[in-house]
């Protein structure tokens, strides 16, 4: 092989070695746009959901959750997992955040924040229903005629999860035999969480839909 060959040579294993790095920096940046920066080893995830009906501002550390309209949440947000002082508002409050958990801080009028835990779903096929009973009551989940239970008996200040097939349902919230609320109809997609955060006490439950909310 002559010098002109051998030259000629390298420049194109050069220019394929480029045009991979580009190609790979290129999906890089895709998966970016797509799911944003990937959380590091040993972070925790923690979003804000606003009961109240007034625009809400949280920060968790350095971690800001700004501008959240009134019954509306913002996205999980990831920062190390440790111990931090959330700002709720006016409220403050302490929390303790673990590696690889999700977590929901719960802004209430009249009451204190509150942080709540949300096991993370990892079914491609299924969706995920899951009640939030911030409330004094046992509450169930059920279709709106009250003769299928979906989510049954959540005790006050806990949770109840249901995986179900894909599908737009229309259900409502009964307490034992009364129903307390029909609910708006929502949409579930494949590998998604659509939690029912219900506040509210002595009778004037408040129940909402909490999805991640979509960019644009």
């Amino acid at each position: 092989m002559n010098n002109t060959q051998t030259t000629l040579r390298r420049f194109t294993l050069g220019a394929c070695a480029l045009a991979l790095g580009l190609g790979m920096l290129q999906a890089q940046a895709d998966d970016g746009a797509l799911y944003g920066p990937k959380a590091p080893k040993g972070s925790a995830f923690v979003r804000a959901y606003n009961a109240s009906s007034a625009e809400l501002d949280v920060s968790v550390g350095q971690t800001q959750l700004k501008q959240i309209s009134p019954l509306g949440s913002s996205d999980f947000k990831f920062l190390p997992a440790g111990s931090y002082q959330a700002q709720v508002g006016n409220a403050q409050m302490a929390v303790d955040l673990e590696a690889a958990r999700y977590y929901t801080l719960v802004s209430q009028t009249g009451a204190e924040p509150r942080l709540v835990e949300e096991p993370p779903f990892t079914s491609r096929q299924k969706a995920l229903l899951r009640v939030q009973n911030l409330t004094d009551s046992t509450l169930s989940l059920k279709t709106a005629d009250g003769k299928t239970a979906v989510v049954a008996d959540v005790k006050p200040d806990g949770r109840g999860d249901r995986e179900i097939n894909p599908v737009k349902v229309g259900l409502a919230l009964f307490e034992g035999e009364r129903k307390v609320a029909d609910l708006k109809p929502v949409t579930l997609e494949r590998g998604e969480v659509v939690s029912l955060f219900v506040t509210g006490g002595q009778g004037k439950l408040s129940p909402v839909w909490v999805k991640r909310p979509i960019d644009g």
